[in-house]
């Protein structure tokens, strides 16, 4: 072969190899970073869930609260949501204190030992326990409400996160698929440039020239082309 027609053939090699390596780098720097992004996106949406789990944890501890005075837990977990409240400091305070209200009261007009007198304290503690039980109720409804916003918004979160990764997957198929065309190219130009070496080598003066027989006819005599 020819000098110029092997600098064509090694020219080619040269050039295919060096595009195909500049590609690959390109494709694994493109698929490392979307594989960074991935990582990233993770540790982002496990530091929202850290964030909110207290509150999404109070949350269900109120709502279980709820069931419970609301006795959908069993008439057991009532009671014993109740008997919570009326063994509480708070019922105690406030009966004690609405208790000597209504005895100086009473004092203070003349009727101690009234009926009205017995009938109001008889009346008051029960009043009192429902209206704790009503406060309480409420007072768990909005950690229920606060419970159920984190957990909507760890939800959003990880949709959030999950179209994020899709759309990174996707980079990182698509420099996948660029790299295979890539090597497709790469390998299509070193079969040119030998083909093109081929072509030089036969115009000038190699296996393809007409001074050297190429096939021979039925008779045997040389051929040419």
């Amino acid at each position: 072969m020819s000098g110029l027609a092997t600098a064509v053939v090694v020219s080619g090699f040269v050039a295919a190899d060096a595009q195909r390596s500049a590609g690959n780098k390109a494709a694994d720097a493109q698929r490392a970073a979307a594989g960074q992004g991935i990582d990233e996106q993770g540790r982002q949406l496990d530091a929202v869930r850290e964030l909110l789990k207290p509150y999404v944890t109070a949350g269900n501890g109120a709502l279980t609260g709820q069931q419970d005075l609301a006795g959908l837990n069993g008439q057991g977990a009532q009671q014993s949501a109740i008997s919570g409240i009326e063994n509480g400091p708070q019922f105690a305070a406030m009966r004690r204190q609405g208790e000597n209200s209504i005895l100086a009261n009473a004092s203070a007009t003349g009727g101690l030992r009234g009926g009205n007198t017995q009938a109001a304290l008889a009346q008051f503690s029960p009043q009192l326990l429902s209206q704790l039980i009503d406060q309480q109720y409420s007072r768990l409804g909005g950690l229920t409400s606060l419970g159920q916003n984190s957990a909507v918004m760890q939800g959003n979160a990880g949709m959030q996160t999950g179209n994020n990764i899709s759309n990174l997957l996707q980079q990182q198929g698509a420099a996948q698929a660029g790299a295979f065309i890539n090597q497709g190219r790469a390998t299509s130009g070193m079969v040119n440039s030998v083909v093109n070496g081929i072509g030089m080598y036969a115009g000038g003066g190699g296996f393809g020239s007409k001074s050297q027989p190429t096939s021979y006819d039925w008779t045997g005599s040389p051929g040419y082309f």
